[in-house]
This record gives structure tokens, sequence and C-alpha cells, in this order.
């Protein structure tokens, strides 16, 4: 996905955020909600990697606590020409990892503890490798706004629902009973497809940057049946962070796979295996 079509949906969700605060508010509570989105992206410009790693309840380690991880991180960030990212440990069975922070000079890399008691040190490094591709590739303050974006327009249009509108008398009530039930899906949709590309592309770059793309492939199996069969409570919006998707317990299967924002496993394996 490239620049352009990135800048279109995050331009989509502004306006996905304008548009309900023009239902509550008419034209002025459109250009109050239209401040309200710049100053979020600012807001989480300095502070995404500090409410991530609190929505994950993450702890940040030293080399002296978790010495393998750490050499492991330093390694492969090595290998990959990035700067030492900030290395933290969630504690959370479910085996996972997430790469969060705004650009490569204030990265975080997380795993759980869990993924440190089901991985093999191969594709334990495969993880890593896939997080600090997202690191490489800026996909993490992208990832986050997008998240926070689309916490925003459920909760204004939730809150839109319950607390009235607008009274403009041009006013069409079944538009605004229609924005304020589809905005949350729409943003959700946007999300998603953000957060999907950018998974296969970390898969690649992370492949390379480890040199063993079937040790990532085997990884994410692990990582998906873990995911299935223990469950993590995180907010739903920093939950596209994840290498998989951390909700997959807790929602199951059935519609909910339609709204995933993780490509299918089968999709990025067989694209790793054809790599190697």
């Amino acid at each position: 996905m490239n620049k352009v079509k990135v800048f279109a949906l995050l331009a989509g969700m502004t306006a996905l955020f304008m548009g309900i605060g023009g239902m509550i508010g008419g034209q002025s509570g459109m250009m109050i909600a239209l401040l309200l989105a710049a100053g979020m992206n600012v807001f989480m410009y300095w502070n995404s990697a500090k409410m991530v790693l609190r929505s994950y309840r993450a702890q940040v380690v030293t080399a002296a606590e978790a010495p393998e991880l750490y050499e492991m991180v330093d390694r492969l960030r090595q290998r990959a020409g990035l700067p030492m990212p900030t290395v933290a440990i969630a504690p959370h069975d479910q085996p996972n990892a997430f790469a969060t922070g705004r650009n490569p000079e204030h990265a975080v890399v997380c795993v759980t503890s869990g993924i440190m008691r089901s991985l093999t040190r191969e594709q334990l490094e495969g993880v890593i490798a896939h997080e600090l591709a997202h690191i490489k590739n800026h996909d993490m303050l992208l990832q986050t706004i997008t998240a926070t974006m689309a916490a925003a327009i459920t909760n204004l249009a939730h809150f839109a629902m319950f607390f009235g509108g607008s009274d403009d008398e041009d006013r069409n009530p079944l538009a605004a009973i229609a924005m304020m039930l589809l905005a949350p899906i729409a943003a959700m949709i946007v999300q998603m497809a953000i957060s999907r590309q950018r998974e296969f592309k970390a898969d690649a770059v992370g492949a390379q940057i480890s040199g063993k793309p079937l040790a990532l492939a085997g990884a994410l199996e692990r990582l998906e049946r873990g995911a299935q069969a223990i469950p993590m409570h995180v907010a739903p919006a920093v939950a596209p962070l994840a290498q998989v998707n951390p909700l997959a317990a807790v929602r199951g299967g059935g519609i909910a796979k339609l709204f995933s924002t993780h490509p299918p496993m089968a999709e990025r394996i067989a694209k790793l295996q054809a790599m190697a």
C-alpha cells in the first residue's frame, strides 16, 4: 500500500470524525471534531508508545534483566540497520509480540512472557525480526494513530446516539442515524485495510532480516494456535499492533473473521514458504 493510499485512508477517517461532529453540533461541531482529531494525532505522536505499553501492561527491561532477549534484539536490529529499540515484556501467557513508538529512534519491541516459553530460538528471532521490520517500515506510528482514530470515531458515534445531535432544521434524522451506526464499521474497515497490508510487508522484510523465512512461518503457526487457545484481554484499538490477533480466543470465529485486522494466517505462511 503506497503512501498516497494510506494518506487517503487517514483522510477518510478524519472525514468520518468530522461528519459525526457535524451531526452532533452542525458546522461548529464539525470544526470542533476536526480540531480534536488534529489534537489527538499530535498527542499520539508523542505518547503512543507509553499508551500502548500501558494497554498491554508491559514493563521495560534492561540487558541485565533479560540478557538473552536483549542480545537477540540488539543483534537483529544491527542487521536491519536500526538504532537499538527499547525492549519490553508484557505479562501475558498468550504468545505474541508488537512494536510501537513514533520513529526508529524512539521505538519499542515488546514480547509477551508466553512467547518466550513457546517458541524455539530461531522462531523467536523470526518474530523479533518481523517487529523490527515494522520499525524499519515506519508502521508503528501509523497503526497507533489509526487505532486511536477508530476508537475515537466509535466513542463519538456512541455519544451522538445517546445524547442527541444538531438542532439544524435541514438535518436528515435518518442520515444522522445511518452515519452514527455505520461510521464505526467504516473506521474499522479502514483500520483493517491498513493493518493487513502492513503485516504482509513486515513478514517479507522480517524474513530478510532474520534470513530464516521458514522459522517465522513456524512461529506464526504456533502464535495462531496460542492466540486461539489462550485469551488475552486488551483494548480492541491496540489489538492490530500485535503480530497475531490477540483477541482470537475472545472473539471466536464466524463473522468476526470478516473484520479481522490481521490477514489470513494461511496466506502469510504461504508467502513466507515461497520466499524460502
